[in-house]
C-alpha cells in the first residue's frame, strides 16, 4: 500500500502502540484503539501528539464520528480470532469497512488456517538465554476453528502457565467474510514478505480495499 504524507491511519486494536507510534513518526495522522487501559497507558507513554491519538474502546463498536474517516485500517500480528462467536468477528470486519473511506486500505495480518495444519506440531518446546524453559501444548478443533495453545514456563524468575485460544481462517474463508462487508482483497502475500500466499504458510498478510 502506498499512502501519502498525512494519510489518515487506524491501529486496531493497537496495543502498546508500537506500530501507531512508527506510522506518525513516518507522516500519517494515526488513532490507536484498544480494550486494554493497562496497554493504552503504555502506548501513551511512548508519546503521543496532534498526529497520534490513544483511545479506549472496543473494535466491534468503533466510534460512530469515525464513519467513512480513514484512508487505511491495519489489524497486525495476529489480532483477529480472539472472541467466542465467529459473528463477533463478522462485526469487527463490518466496523472496519464502515470506518474507511471509499477506495480505502484494510492491511490484515495473522495466522493462515491452512499453513498451520500443513506443518501443525502437537508440542514444542525451547530454552531462553537465562535458562528459563517454555513449553507449548496445542489443540485444535476444525469444527469450531479454534486453536488453543496452553504455555508453561519454569526458570530462575519463576514459573507459570497460560491457556489461550484463536480462531484459525484460511485466506478464502476470510476473503469471503471481507467480501460481505464491503472488502475486497486485492493481494495475498506469505506474511511478511513479498512471496504470494500460498498453502503451507503459516502466516499471511492480505491487502483489502473498501468498495467505492
Amino acid at each position: 500500500m502506498a499512502a501519502p504524507s498525512g494519510a489518515r491511519v487506524l491501529d486496531c486494536p493497537c496495543g502498546q502502540g508500537r506500530h501507531a507510534h512508527l506510522l506518525a513518526e513516518a507522516g500519517f495522522n494515526v488513532d490507536g484503539l484498544d480494550y486494554s487501559t493497562p496497554l493504552l497507558k503504555v502506548a501513551a507513554a511512548r508519546g503521543t501528539s496532534k498526529t497520534l491519538r490513544y483511545i479506549q474502546g472496543d473494535m466491534r463498536a468503533l466510534p460512530s464520528r469515525w464513519t467513512r474517516r480513514f484512508d487505511a485500517v491495519v489489524n497486525l500480528f495476529t489480532s483477529f480470532g480472539f472472541f467466542d462467536s465467529p459473528q463477533d468477528d463478522r462485526l469487527v470486519l463490518e466496523q472496519f469497512a464502515r470506518v474507511l473511506k471509499p477506495g480505502g486500505v484494510l492491511i490484515w495480518h495473522g495466522g493462515s488456517r491452512d499453513g498451520v495444519m500443513a506443518k501443525f506440531l502437537h508440542r514444542d518446546w525451547w530454552s531462553t538465554a537465562d535458562g528459563t524453559v517454555f513449553a507449548q501444548e496445542r489443540r485444535f478443533d476444525p469444527l469450531s476453528g479454534f486453536l488453543e495453545i496452553t504455555s508453561t514456563w519454569r526458570g530462575p524468575t519463576g514459573d507459570g502457565e497460560r491457556t489461550h485460544r484463536i480462531r484459525l481462517y484460511s485466506a478464502s474463508e476470510l476473503a469471503e467474510r471481507m467480501r460481505d462487508v464491503g472488502l475486497i482483497v486485492e493481494q495475498a502475500f506469505d506474511g511478511w514478505t513479498t512471496r504470494s500466499l500460498h498453502r503451507r504458510a503459516g502466516e499471511m498478510l492480505l491487502v483489502a480495499r473498501r468498495e467505492v
